[in-house]
């Protein structure tokens, strides 16, 4: 081994040591990085022309990334919706919903776990959110603690692999580039592109499908065990009034639902990218919470969401480009309602901000939106230094060495690189892992002939798992954090242990069955990849 590999593998370890012993990630990464590319200059291993490069990699990479635009709007529509009280609302009236039977409650918070990673997308404030509102009730209507620890931990962890998830914008974005890397070093100069919404379909099966086994899981310990599922009593699933409890949780889920499907179903059928999709989640977003926040006339609000209806499914039908010579009576036409229903979706938009903002709801979400951001783009910036030093010093050749020689060719790869970053998801946000491990190992794995949108869902799903995995798993931190001290650590170790091991099967389906990850994205927008 060259000392220049010793260095790369040297400073990919002590990166690793410096985030156990605490320092925050983003700068850790990058000053690792550039410690490294001194110490290294000094020696002679290294050329000062990588670090020149630089500049042009964050305007490359970052500055002029449209997909990394549906970040912090992403963001901005998770937030908006956790404060706007859409999952205590919901929780609230799905449990009056299935509480007459057995785990009924259980299976209330799978569901609103699955909409709710579907709006947010954020680990951490799901689990938190789900731990707030929904562990006190499922502890008081008699759920074991290791039943209702490991549903929330467990649904919490959902927003890693349903769309529209974070973390599939940002490993599209990262695999997309390695793809296109790969396959040009294979001689293929116009390879088919891989994008978002390619992941976001392909996630669609297997995300149904972990829901659906969770559900399944939660049916069975009632049945077996019903003295740790038990249904709510009557007195609890009484709704004041006269009100019918179907009716009640189709007016709590229709809003929430029907923005998801514009946002998703927009990607999905073609008509907005993921970025402009998750302009008009923000929107929706903002919309829904003036609704729910303000006891004022909903009618400006109702009025909004019809604009933006017509808005898209004129999109859809119509080019709306005034600078072309010869314009059609019909898009004319199209142009013009476009004009009104813009008129109108903006003082919506006004009316829910100037509420929101009353409540201070808005200021709060801008603020944790920013800081979200913030971390992102730092860790975008560090994870380019990292990447740009540890390849400058033949880091990557000696990665694709060691993945190429592994036992069993491809498949004890592609093992190796899920076992890595499994262990990386213990103490490395989904963000770091992203960004620094993805760039480095998927151009030689997708060398081998796999297909990107199978390993960008594996790569997902693996994280969800190592996010729920004891002792170390950050779901478990997050409930932890806001558990009562009724609760013990080992209730919530224990609690988890059972949806590992679905987790883990559902791996193994994926792992059997790759037509689950790549039926959709084919049949949807004809993205037909190598599957190996």
């Amino acid at each position: 081994m060259e000392w220049n590999e010793i260095i790369a593998l040297l400073m990919f370890g002590g990166t690793f040591g410096m985030l156990m012993l605490g320092f925050p990630v983003a700068f850790t990464i990058a000053g690792t990085a550039l410690l490294t590319a001194f110490i290294a200059l000094g020696l002679g291993l290294f050329e000062f022309t990588f670090l020149q490069a630089m500049p042009n990699r964050i305007y490359d990479n970052a500055m002029k990334n449209e997909v990394l635009l549906a970040v912090p709007l992403f963001v901005f529509m998770g937030v908006m919706l956790e404060k706007s009280k859409v999952a205590e609302e919901l929780l609230e009236n799905m449990g009056r919903l299935f509480g007459s039977i057995n785990g009924g409650l259980g299976i209330s918070v799978f569901i609103v776990g699955a909409l709710l990673a579907a709006s947010t997308g954020i680990v951490g404030a799901t689990v938190v959110t789900m731990g707030l509102i929904s562990l006190p009730t499922m502890l008081k209507y008699g759920y074991s603690p290791r039943v209702a620890t490991g549903v929330i931990c467990a649904s919490g962890t959902l927003g890693q692999i349903i769309p529209p998830s974070i973390v599939l914008v940002i490993l599209g974005d990262q695999l997309s580039n390695a793809y296109v890397d790969a396959q040009r070093e294979l001689g293929n100069w116009s390879p088919e592109p891989v994008s978002v919404g390619d992941l976001f379909a392909g996630a669609m099966v297997p995300g149904v499908m972990l829901v659906g086994l969770y559900i399944l899981y939660q049916v069975v310990v009632a049945i077996i065990r019903p003295s740790s599922s038990p249904a709510m009593p009557e007195e609890a699933r009484q709704i004041e009034g006269d009100g019918n409890a179907l009716f009640s949780a189709l007016q709590a889920l229709l809003p929430p639902v029907i923005l998801i499907i514009a946002v998703l179903g927009s990607i999905l059928v073609g008509i907005a990218t993921p970025t402009e999709a998750a302009s008009v989640g923000a929107v929706g977003a903002v919309m829904l919470a003036g609704w729910r926040l303000s006891d004022r006339s909903a009618r400006p609000i109702f009025l909004g969401f019809i604009a933006m209806v017509v808005l898209m499914g004129l999109v859809a039908n119509f080019d709306m480009t005034v600078t072309k010579n010869d314009i059609p009576a019909g898009t004319m036409v199209a142009i013009f309602v476009a004009a009104i229903c813009c008129a109108v979706l903006l003082y919506s938009i006004i009316i829910s901000c100037i509420r929101t903002f009353g409540v201070g709801v808005l200021q709060e979400v801008m603020r944790s939106t920013a800081q979200i951001t913030s971390l992102v783009f730092v860790i975008v910036i560090g994870a380019a230094m990292f990447s740009l030093v540890f390849r400058g010093l033949g880091g990557d050749d000696k990665v694709h060495e060691i993945l190429s020689n592994m036992p069993g060719g491809k498949v004890g790869a592609i093992i190796i690189v899920i076992l890595v970053m499994f262990i990386l998801g213990f103490f490395l946000d989904f963000i770091e892992i992203t960004f620094v491990v993805v760039p480095i190992v998927a151009p030689i794995i997708l060398k081998m002939d796999v297909n990107p949108i199978w390993l960008g869902i594996m790569m997902a799903m693996n994280l969800q798992t190592s996010f729920l995995t004891p002792p170390f798993g950050f779901a478990l931190f997050y409930l932890r954090g806001v558990a009562p001290p009724s609760v013990t650590t080992i209730d919530i170790y224990r609690g988890v242990a059972p949806f590992v091991l679905i987790q883990i099967l559902a791996l193994g389906i994926l792992a059997m069955y790759p037509e689950l990850t790549t039926w959709l994205p084919k049949v949807l927008f004809g993205t037909d990849l190598s599957t190996g």
